[in-house]
């Protein structure tokens, strides 16, 4: 479906505005992206200098989540951990999305020997899971952000690679495509100006689930010791962290965990919204 022209635009928006889970999902994203870009002016303490002093405080007016083990305020690690988890995942996606778009259309397009090639090594890394991959490159190469950016770009390249090939050989055959063949157009013109544009509908959907995936994968990775390295914060690592003091102190995993709950459920609910609003069956 191309999403190209200014009618085409103001349905989609049209009939994702009356989808009340998909602009939820959307408000809560923006919040996060508010989070994640002024950290520092909305929380002041240090996210990193620890207070022995101030260690296990309970919820109150100062420290909203109270502190953790260290005497650091876990509201401030929560919301330094958005950062953290948003920069990973939307980085991993874009690495995912470039690379398993560009295979996924020279596949698509082409078919034949060279589709068959390319399917049968995306098939590979299909049959891997995303964490088990991650384990294996952050293992091998170290656990630094760049690392993780890229074990999860990886891992979630394939599931782009199978979007973008769908949609490409639904578009390839239709008459357009014809006519710009005819015209003498090279294929890789016909392939940027023709074909990607009126492709992009499922890629943008996966775009928004690939972040929840990402964001998943980074926390299962930090809760098992293989992510984001201390004292940066990132919600799988605190989780990973204050699990030992679940009894006393509850309040260092709950609140970590109910914010990659939550993050994951926004960008499920907006990509269903998108993924529902530009259906072209939906269309009155």
């Amino acid at each position: 479906m191309s999403i190209s022209s200014r009618g085409q635009l103001k349905d989609i928006c049209r009939r994702f505005l009356k989808n009340r889970a998909a602009v939820l999902g959307l408000v809560i994203i923006v919040i996060l992206v508010v989070c994640a870009l002024f950290p520092g002016q909305i929380s002041g303490f240090d996210y990193a200098r620890p207070n022995l002093r101030m260690r296990y405080l309970p919820l109150s007016a100062e420290h909203w989540m109270g502190t953790d083990e260290l005497g650091r305020d876990i509201f401030t690690r929560v919301i330094w951990g958005c950062r953290t988890s948003l920069t990973i995942g939307l980085s991993s996606v874009v690495i995912a999305c470039v690379i398993g778009t560009a295979v996924g259309c020279v596949a698509g397009f082409y078919g034949g020997w060279l589709d068959n090639v390319l399917m049968r090594c995306i098939d590979v890394l299909l049959a891997v899971p995303n964490l088990l991959l991650g384990i294996s490159i952050v293992a091998a190469l170290g656990n630094s952000i760049p690392n993780l950016i890229l074990a999860i770009g990886l891992g979630l390249m394939s599931s782009f690679a199978r979007v973008t090939r769908s949609a490409v050989i639904t578009v390839r055959g239709e008459q357009y495509i014809e006519a710009a063949r005819s015209t003498g157009a090279s294929n890789l013109r016909i392939i940027w100006k023709y074909v990607l544009p009126n492709a992009m509908a499922p890629i943008i959907v996966q775009v928004s689930m690939g972040i929840a995936t990402a964001i998943l994968t980074i926390s299962g990775l930090s809760f098992i010791g293989l992510g984001v390295p201390a004292p940066t914060p990132e919600w799988g690592g605190m989780l990973s962290t204050g699990r030992q003091f679940i009894r006393d102190h509850w309040n260092l995993i709950t609140f970590p965990g109910v914010a990659i709950m939550i993050t994951v459920f926004a960008f499920n609910l907006f990509g269903d919204g998108l993924r529902d609003a530009l259906d072209p069956r939906l269309k009155s």
